[in-house]
C-alpha cells in the first residue's frame, strides 16, 4: 500500500485531492460520478469525514480523513486499503472542524 505526505490548505482542496485520488485509482473520469461526504462524530465530537464516491455499476469507493492522526485513508470497491496519505500539519481549517 502506497502512501504519501500531502500539503493541503482548505477543506476544498482536501475534497479535490480525495476525489482525484479515487477517480485515478479506478480510471474513473473526473467530474463524471457523484460523491458524497459525513462528518464522523466520536463521543459527541468531530473525528473525520466520511467520502464515498458512486462509480458506474454500483463501484463505491471511499475515503477517511482522520482528523486525530491527520491521514487520509482510501479504500477500493472490495474494501480493501490501497493508500495512505499523512497530511503535512493541522492548520486552521481542520482545526475548525475539531
Amino acid at each position: 500500500m502506497p502512501s504519501s505526505s500531502q500539503p493541503i490548505r482548505s477543506l476544498e482542496s482536501l475534497r479535490e485531492y480525495v476525489v482525484t485520488t479515487l477517480c485515478d485509482h479506478d480510471l474513473l473520469e473526473l467530474g463524471a460520478f457523484p460523491v458524497t461526504e459525513r462528518i464522523l462524530i466520536r463521543n459527541g465530537k468531530p473525528c473525520g469525514i466520511f467520502f464515498c464516491l458512486y462509480g458506474p455499476r454500483a463501484v463505491k469507493l471511499t475515503a477517511i480523513w482522520e482528523t486525530e492522526r491527520n491521514s487520509i485513508l482510501f479504500y477500493s470497491s472490495t474494501g480493501e486499503r490501497f493508500h495512505k496519505t499523512q497530511l503535512a500539519e493541522i492548520t486552521e481549517w481542520n482545526q475548525a472542524l475539531l
